[in-house]
């Protein structure tokens, strides 16, 4: 066979990880009990792939360096090392990574420290400076020639829909661009000017409409654009996607090979192109996706090791006491803290309330597998359940905008041929959303959710009289929902009246640890009915 027969044909393996979200070791940090995820699992994975194939590329899809509390203690209390999710993507040679909207949320100065110390560039042509346009972080592709000669151009693009969740202080001096717009102009440069063969787009941001039928799946805000990239903008291949944290694979949108691999290192996607060289050109033949999966895969050894220091320093932090609690404020069952008054959402409303002094507040259980506080406090309590790294601001509303909001949330509810209550398809896809349902303090109110959408709050006082409409109120929340983040637009643009840096994690085990015992209680000032 000669060396010209050989380059007739040709593969290409593209490797992608997305929403890690600081998940290193295959872990529970709850009860640190075994989880199938992670990236030293991820790491075995594309160990295997490169073994067997000898065009593989690497790329992180965004969301890498907030999640976990390994991620949390490195970037707030420690942040002088190597990031160490950076470090795992070093030592696993990553090709690229893409901004996600979780970069942001501890500040420039430790997302522009996580890029300088990566040996791999990072990826993103929607932020852009503010002054002169320029990409943030300077060429928004990278270039990838193979030894067979193809050139494939990898293209990084973030939802532009973060100024509507982060602290603005975190994104100062950025402006996000549509998603859409902005790869119709560097696709066409990578395929004139850089003549490139294949164009991976990676994308943090998900599908706004159904795959098959284009129908919307969401309100078309422009924070999911998946599906207008494969129908609009000519000369993509494949489409590497995140955000959402759905397990998307074998699927192709207007011949764009599209995947997403869900979240926290669960499973790796994984496309394969089959390519050929005709009259000194390669074309792809062929493209399959999928994705792998993690369950029962050995973790990579060495980068545990690797790890080990930062690792030994989050478990003694976690393990610190905070203080003594009186009562229950467990989480037996989800849906029912979410049905009725309980003591866990009392207390955090209680301590927004206070710090801020607001008088109205809202917070929400994040997902299903809050545990709660146990009678001993410790800090891994604290971040077991308060996950995200929120900050608190009050923002003057009108009652109309309080009655809003409550309706939004009630929606979260849907009722069974049964009878029966359950989470909306709503708040279930295509990714469950419980930490966008808010519950209330300072309030009294009433959802009946046999009741039409819109038409479900039947009681909403304040003070013991009904609620002032057209009114104003000082309400206290976290920083991701008085953007109006989670559909939450009646919180838009509203007046600030404080903003409250410090993380909300943070302000709960101070205020738990200045007073030493907390105790439970429940005012029962709202509930869910139904007929």
């Amino acid at each position: 066979m000669t060396q010209t027969s050989k380059l007739q044909k040709s593969r290409v393996i593209i490797l992608e990880t997305s929403d890690l979200h600081g998940n290193m070791l295959p872990i529970h940090y709850a009860n640190n009990q075994p989880n199938d995820v992670g990236l030293s699992k991820v790491a075995a994975l594309i160990a295997e792939e490169r073994r067997r194939e000898a065009n593989v590329i690497v790329i992180d899809n965004g969301d890498l360096i907030q999640g976990t509390p390994l991620a949390y203690h490195h970037a707030r209390l420690d942040n002088e090392p190597m990031d160490p999710m950076v470090s795992g993507l070093n030592y696993l040679g990553y090709d690229a990574a893409v901004l996600g909207n979780h970069e942001f949320n501890y500040g420039l100065d430790v997302l522009r420290k996580a890029v300088k110390e990566s040996q791999f560039p990072w990826l993103c042509a929607s932020i852009v400076d503010a002054e002169n346009g320029e990409p943030f972080l300077g060429k928004p592709y990278l270039i990838k020639q193979l030894p067979e000669g193809i050139r494939i151009g990898i293209l990084g693009l973030t939802t532009p829909y973060i100024p509507n969740w982060e602290n603005s202080i975190h994104i100062e001096g950025l402006r996000f661009v549509d998603a859409v717009e902005t790869a119709k102009k560097w696709v066409k440069l990578l395929k004139e000017q850089e003549q490139v063969d294949v164009v991976v787009v990676s994308y943090h941001g998900g599908f706004e409409r159904h795959l098959t039928t284009g129908e919307p799946t969401e309100p078309l805000t422009g924070e999911n654009q998946g599906y207008q990239l494969c129908m609009e903008v000519e000369g993509m291949d494949v489409l590497l996607t995140g955000h959402q944290h759905r397990s998307i694979a074998g699927v192709e949108i207007n011949g764009v090979a599209i995947v997403q691999p869900g979240t926290a290192g669960v499973t790796l996607g994984k496309v394969q192109l089959e390519l050929s060289n005709v009259d000194g050109k390669w074309r792809i033949d062929s493209k399959k996706s999928e994705l792998l999966s993690v369950v029962n895969v050995e973790p990579d050894k060495k980068l545990i090791e690797f790890v080990s220091t930062y690792e030994a320093k989050t478990q003694e932090w976690l393990d610190q006491p905070i203080g003594i609690l009186t009562g229950d404020m467990l989480v037996k069952d989800p849906m029912q803290i979410r049905l009725k008054d309980n003591a866990l959402i009392e207390f955090i409303n209680r301590v927004q309330m206070e710090l801020s002094g607001a008088s109205i507040s809202n917070t929400a259980l994040f997902d299903n597998v809050s545990p709660g506080f146990p009678s001993d406090i410790t800090m891994r309590d604290i971040v077991s359940n308060y996950i995200y790294p929120n900050t608190l601001r009050v923002i003057r509303i009108s009652g109309q905008d309080i009655k809003d909001a409550l309706e939004q949330s009630a929606e979260y509810f849907e009722l069974t041929p049964t009878g029966d209550v359950q989470v909306s398809s709503k708040f279930r896809e295509p990714k469950p959303q419980h930490y966008n349902y808010d519950m209330w303090e300072g309030i009294t109110y009433k959802l009946n959710i046999s009741r039409p959408i819109g038409m479900r709050v039947v009681q909403l006082e304040h003070e013991g009289k009904p609620l002032n409409l057209e009114a104003s109120y000082d309400v206290v929340m976290n920083n991701y929902r008085a953007a109006g983040g989670g559909n939450y637009a009646m919180f838009q643009d509203k007046p600030v009246i404080k903003d409250i840096p410090t993380d909300v994690a943070e302000l709960l085990a101070g205020y738990i640890m200045e007073r030493g015992t907390i105790e439970a209680s429940v005012n029962e000032n709202w509930e869910v009915i139904w007929d």
